[in-house]
């Protein structure tokens, strides 16, 4: 009996970079077609009208690995295509944010080179396990990869989406200074398992509330610079008040150095899951979004899901790869951060 040959399945999006995203697509599948001559496997593309389609394919069809091509927002539709399901995931990262596959540090808009560190990942079984995060909203839960963003931080991922800017960044800094002029207060109920399992509970009156699992947001911002893909572990990041201006030049002013939570504008703790309910005072918070992708309102129960997501890496890649565990206790020691209860030690 002839063996099963491999299946690779490919997904992009038709719609993306005023649509030459079809031709990027077809660039990569034609790729892995001919690598797939020289190694044994056959390749598959099972990209459908819209995103919704396309998740509908990826989670019916059946296929050994599948290779997203994309932004973070295809990420995203890899990530609940084949969740806990122990499939590897491939990333083409193209256009722009590309915050997860920033993290992970595989190459951007750089077709030919991601697809040549899949391949060599397919052919040498090379992958890492990468934590994720599940929110539950209502019937909903969503998987995701870098950061759920409840706040301020959801309005200015809404406002980006909807800009007419030609560059994805400048479309995310552009949505940062809009919002930050139209700053709300939000009100949130909050209780959270923390590392070592005890429970905080809290109202937080705060224009910003996010729960990441990486550590960029908005092309490059560090958001959450403490965060591990592989500690089994969230981070919940908040604004304490409504910053001044010598508080928001601060920020800005470490916001892609890794030393934004060092700034004690910002609120932080380490959290195994958290729920997150209106509380009685505050603004009514802004529809959640998930990499991009709106989730839904509140309430919201999210949790970690350890190493459970298997990303294809070039084995280069791999190689380098070290546990971010000994950068992020550099990072909240040298913030003078409780690795423990996220508190300020002076």
């Amino acid at each position: 009996m002839t063996p099963m040959r491999t299946i690779i399945a490919v997904v992009g999006n038709p719609t993306s970079n005023k649509g030459r995203g079809a031709g990027t697509c077809e660039q990569v599948v034609t790729l892995l077609s001919q690598a797939g001559s020289r190694h044994g496997f056959d390749v598959v593309d099972l990209t459908g009208v819209d995103f919704d389609d396309s998740l509908a394919n990826a989670r019916s069809r059946a296929y050994d690995h599948l290779v997203v091509v994309g932004g973070d927002g295809m990420v995203s539709l890899g990530v609940n295509a084949v969740g806990v399901s122990g499939k590897p995931l491939g990333i083409v990262a193209t256009g722009s944010g590309n915050d997860f596959a920033r993290g992970l540090g595989l190459p951007i808009n750089r077709v030919d080179v991601a697809v040549e560190g899949i391949v060599g990942a397919i052919v040498r079984e090379s992958h890492l396990g990468v934590d994720m995060g599940v929110a539950s909203s209502g019937a909903e839960c969503r998987y995701y990869a870098g950061m759920l963003s409840c706040g301020l931080d959801a309005s200015i991922n809404d406002r980006a989406n909807h800009s007419r800017l030609p560059n994805g960044s400048l479309r995310y800094f552009a949505a940062v200074l809009v919002e930050l002029a139209h700053m709300k207060q939000y009100g949130y109920h909050v209780k959270a398992t923390l590392a070592d399992g005890s429970t905080d509970e809290r109202d937080i009156i705060s224009p910003l509330l996010t729960v990441a699992n990486s550590r960029h947001i908005g092309g490059g911002i560090e958001v959450s610079p403490y965060s591990q893909f592989d500690d089994g572990l969230l981070d919940l990041v908040w604004l304490r008040h409504v910053p001044n201006l010598p508080e928001c030049a601060d920020a800005v002013a470490h916001a892609y150095s890794g030393g934004l939570l060092g700034c004690r504008v910002f609120g932080w703790k380490r959290v195994r899951s958290v729920d997150i309910t209106r509380a009685d005072s505050g603004a009514e918070p802004p529809t959640m979004m998930a990499d991009g992708e709106y989730v839904g309102r509140l309430p919201v129960h999210v949790e970690a899901r350890g190493r459970a997501l298997r990303v294809l890496v070039p084995p280069a890649v791999l190689r380098s790869w070290k546990d971010g565990e000994t950068t992020a206790c550099e990072r909240i020691a040298r913030d003078r951060r409780d690795p423990i209860t996220g508190d300020f030690l002076e």
